[in-house]
């Protein structure tokens, strides 16, 4: 365990206060006493453990701490965070809403990331992700997306919505080549010579 691991580990923890505030922030939009308190909370926990993702990689890499636990967590504090943010502002009551297709793409890139993970590491006997900074970037994009449609930036969310989505499908196309050598590589292994 290292400081890095430790600061991922709060920002997964944080992620159920932040849809904790969501939640009762989208009930008080439900009864028509909208409480801002709440959203403004909301908002606050979100950021700040969006950030909390360039600190841990800072610490990570300034430190030395890089470890193979922090290599599977942060990724996954990511997706956890991401896809709380969109589930919360997509089934909930809260003002903001994210476009229909952001949605669905988000929904499809976490899927088909933890099936293709699955699949390379059935067929080649182990994956090994490496991460592309176009991958970096798309999620970066996604969150903020979710924090803008939760400030209340409409004209901003479909923008930022439209290039986090190309980002998405460039690091989808990068990953899925990796993967493809990633299984060739295993079928070669297993084939007797």
């Amino acid at each position: 365990m290292t400081t890095a691991t430790y600061i991922t580990l709060a920002r997964i923890l944080l992620i159920p206060v932040f849809v904790g505030f969501a939640a009762y922030y989208a009930r008080s939009v439900r009864i028509h006493e909208p409480d801002e308190n709440l959203r403004i909370a909301a908002i606050a926990i979100f950021a700040i453990a969006a950030l909390s993702d360039l600190v841990d990689g800072w610490v990570a890499r300034r430190f030395n701490q890089c470890s193979r636990l922090g290599a599977i967590l942060d990724p996954l504090a990511d997706k956890l965070l991401l896809l709380a943010a969109v589930i919360t502002l997509s089934f909930s009551d809260w003002p903001a809403r994210l476009p229909l297709w952001f949605i669905i793409v988000v929904l499809t890139r976490e899927v088909l990331s933890i099936a293709g993970a699955f699949l390379v590491d059935h067929v080649a006997g182990k994956v090994s992700i490496q991460p592309h900074w176009t991958g970096k970037a798309a999620t970066a994009l996604l969150i903020t997306t979710a924090g803008c449609s939760m400030i209340g930036w409409d004209n901003v969310v479909v923008w930022m919505a439209a290039i986090a989505c190309i980002f998405t499908f460039t690091s989808g196309g990068i990953y899925i080549a990796g993967a493809v050598q990633q299984i060739n590589a295993g079928e070669n292994k297993q084939i007797p010579s």
